[in-house]
């Protein structure tokens, strides 16, 4: 599933502002009794979630800026000739409480947000930008890093020292680094602005979205939808005070689930282009001049850094290598999956047809119509799985016990630490030994005060210069049911359970020596690979078989049912796959061009189908899987020109799940294999080295191809 994980904060590149103000003392402000100031006193330093309020935040932020900058300031001016011990390591361990801080507003922002929060991130933006370009743009402290650099092969530093020395040298000249004066205070201004229009950007999804969602007079025009379904909707508009009528919220995909069962097709297309149409219906939350200003500005940063356009210099810090490699991965693919699309559209105009519906297949109709080719080719839908998906057997006997197989690992729930929110739950994670791994939190239910889609993120990371271990958190945006109710999961759900926590694994096996390279600090585009690959044990049979039981019966999911699923894996492929490669080609549309070839404000939709004709992957069936005014990925959410990420890492996925497959499965020696190569060394290695080391071969994409069926689109 794809999935928007937001990684370490300090690890972003914070596009900043040029002042930073910090009058006051901001200890005064507060007293002691901000919990911020100080580690937590809870284990593995859980935050206290319990004891900490929104007005702890900025305080907490300023004083850890300002002893940020007052650490920087004396390793920059440090008398003594640099050294790593002195400039890399100290820098390493620089920032303490600001890491703190940040970690802990911006993922509570994201799963629980409030308009004081938004506010305080509002203000947050561009001074956070401000104290990064304090650092990155700091020339004294730069010609230290430099210096070492240029005696890096003689400095006896092992690999991964070396490393990290290549990695800030890296980080800072990228940052502007070796700019003149006067660049740099055009960069900083770039920055300043960039910050606060993408917090915009990212607001406005937000609002819009709440805003946007579907009221529905009658019951009637509700078919399809079950009664649990019809019961959750009468109760969201009664709380939002239209008692009576029926709610339907919208999710941040252009897809959306009631789309698949319900019959009613006014109603569906009423949601389908209020979905679409977010962000450009000339409201306040309109985000057309707010992407063309962050296309042109980050346009023009580009071209200050010396590169063509935005997208070559993201790219060229990324696996794939080059805007010209990925423009040839994405050329493979396009042409068999919109072929496959087009293909399955006939198929679902067969069956309109066949039952005088008098309409041409749109985007509206494809999810229902899509269901009826399943069942009709293959006897089953969807809704027959659900009732075997139940949340906590997914959980409990799916996800932890995959994991416990591959890795020894052991899952224990705890009610003793606080949470942000009732529905979260909380484990101590065992490693093979006993000894305590990490701590992981699940937040499975969507809520307007959350973000949309699904995401992992680090509270805590693993940090051998400060002791600590990962405290890491899935969110996930399931529809939450009615009191007494079951959990029922889709199959994508279920899915996306298992990639989720392929992130965490990622965090909770990291075993680095510089926090640096904990976790996921490695190309966006490696990002997913590990998260990616554990998705296949949702649909391995020992898994499958442990998890998959009727929530009333417990009897198993049928074998003939299982062998359904298995058939029809490559169904509707092309729609997925065209969907996903219509917003990564927006993407790289925006982003491959400079400042002044993009587009003003009222010209933003018609930019966006110029580049999905130019792309041949406009096919009004499939609208893209984010459009422009809400494709958060790439205009606030860290994967600008890196939304080609998941399919990247998909080919690596691909690949290293035939190799799992041909060395045993589900093993332990499989998992030691990917914890030893892969999961445990973060950053500290060339992420394409890492997965030679797993797969013993270069990336191949012939795995992708066949596993979504676009090897022979003209006859699959």
């Amino acid at each position: 599933m794809l999935n928007l994980i937001p990684r370490p904060w300090r690890l972003f590149p914070l596009l900043g502002a040029t002042t930073l103000l910090c009058a006051q003392d901001p200890a005064a402000a507060v007293g002691a009794s901000n919990p911020l100031l100080t580690e937590s006193p809870l284990p593995l330093q859980y935050p206290a979630f319990d004891q900490i309020k929104d007005d702890h935040f900025l305080p907490a932020f300023e004083q850890g800026m300002s002893e940020e900058l007052a650490e920087v300031d004396a390793i920059a001016n440090n008398p003594a000739s640099p050294t790593f011990e002195n400039t890399i390591l100290a820098l390493e361990k620089s920032g303490a409480l600001l890491d703190r801080a940040g970690r802990t507003f911006y993922n509570l922002n994201s799963a629980n947000t409030n308009p004081e929060r938004q506010k305080i991130q509002r203000s947050l933006a561009p001074r956070l930008a401000a104290h990064n370009d304090a650092i990155k743009l700091n020339a004294a402290l730069f010609t230290r890093i430099a210096s070492l650099y240029e005696q890096r092969t003689s400095l006896g530093l092992d690999a991964e020292a070396q490393r990290l020395l290549w990695r800030y040298h890296q980080d800072f000249v990228r940052a502007g680094a070796r700019l003149s004066e006067p660049d740099k205070a055009k960069l900083k201004t770039l920055n300043a602005e960039l910050a606060t229009l993408q917090t915009t950007f990212t607001q406005n999804v937000l609002k819009e979205r709440d805003a946007s969602s579907v009221l529905v007079d009658t019951r009637e025009e509700l078919a399809g939808l079950t009664d649990a379904q019809i019961a959750a909707a009468a109760a969201a508009a009664k709380t939002a005070g239209h008692e009576g009528q029926y709610l339907l919220a919208l999710v941040n995909t252009t897809g959306q689930a009631p789309l698949t069962t319900l019959t009613h097709r006014a109603l569906r297309q009423r949601i389908m282009e209020a979905s679409l149409a977010r962000g450009s219906r000339g409201n306040e939350f309109d985000n057309r001049a707010v992407v063309s200003a962050i296309a042109k500005k980050r346009a023009e940063r580009a071209a200050l850094l010396g590169y063509a356009n935005h997208a070559a210099y993201q790219l060229e810090d990324q696996t794939v290598g080059s805007v010209d490699r990925l423009n040839k991965l994405l050329a493979q693919i396009a042409p068999a999956a919109v072929a496959n699309a087009r293909r399955e559209a006939a198929d679902m105009q067969a069956i309109a047809d066949q039952e005088n519906a008098g309409f041409q297949i749109a985007a509206w109709d494809w999810a229902l119509y899509a269901e009826k080719v399943r069942q009709a080719r293959y006897a089953f839908d969807e809704s027959q799985l659900k009732p075997y998906y139940e949340l906590n057997r997914v959980l409990a006997d799916g996800v932890f016990y995959a994991a416990g197989r591959l890795y020894g690992i052991s899952f224990q729930e705890r009610h003793d630490l606080p949470v942000y929110e009732p529905t979260v739950r909380v484990f101590d994670v065992l490693d093979a030994d006993g000894s305590q791994l990490a701590i992981f939190l699940f937040d499975p239910y969507a809520r307007s005060s959350k973000n949309g889609g699904a995401w992992a993120s680090s509270y805590v990371s693993q940090n051998p210069l400060r002791g600590t271990k990962p405290v890491v958190a899935n969110h996930l945006n399931i529809a939450k049911p009615s009191d007494g109710q079951p959990t029922l999961l889709t199959h994508d759900e279920v899915n996306t359970a298992f990639h989720e926590f392929g992130h965490a694994l990622h965090a909770m096996f990291s075993h680095v020596s510089y926090p640096r390279f904990a976790g996921s600090s490695v190309p966006r585009d490696f990002v997913e690979f590990p998260s990616q690959v554990n998705e296949m044990w949702a649909t391995w049979p020992e898994v499958l078989q442990n998890f998959a039981k009727h929530y009333q019966t417990g009897a198993a999911l049928p074998a003939e049912l299982v062998a359904k699923v298995k058939a029809a894996n490559k169904f509707n492929q092309g729609h997925a796959t065209t969907e996903y490669l219509a917003a990564t080609l927006l993407d790289q549309a925006y982003h491959q061009i400079g400042a002044t070839e993009v587009p003003a404000p009222d010209a933003v939709l018609a930019f966006e189908t110029a580049a999905l004709q130019r792309y041949g992957v406009e096919f009004a069936p499939v609208p893209p899987r984010y459009r422009t005014t809400y494709f958060s990925h790439t205009f606030s959410g860290g994967y600008s020109a890196g939304y080609y990420s998941y399919i990247w890492a998909e080919v690596l996925d691909a690949q290293s799940v035939e190799w799992i497959k041909a060395h045993g499965g589900l093993t332990r020696e499989n998992g030691d294999r990917l914890r030893r190569t892969v999961l445990s060394r973060g950053g500290s290695k060339d992420a394409l080295d890492l997965f030679r080391d797993f797969a013993g071969a270069e990336p191949d994409i012939q795995p992708l191809l066949t596993r979504r069926g676009l090897d022979q689109p003209a006859t699959e």
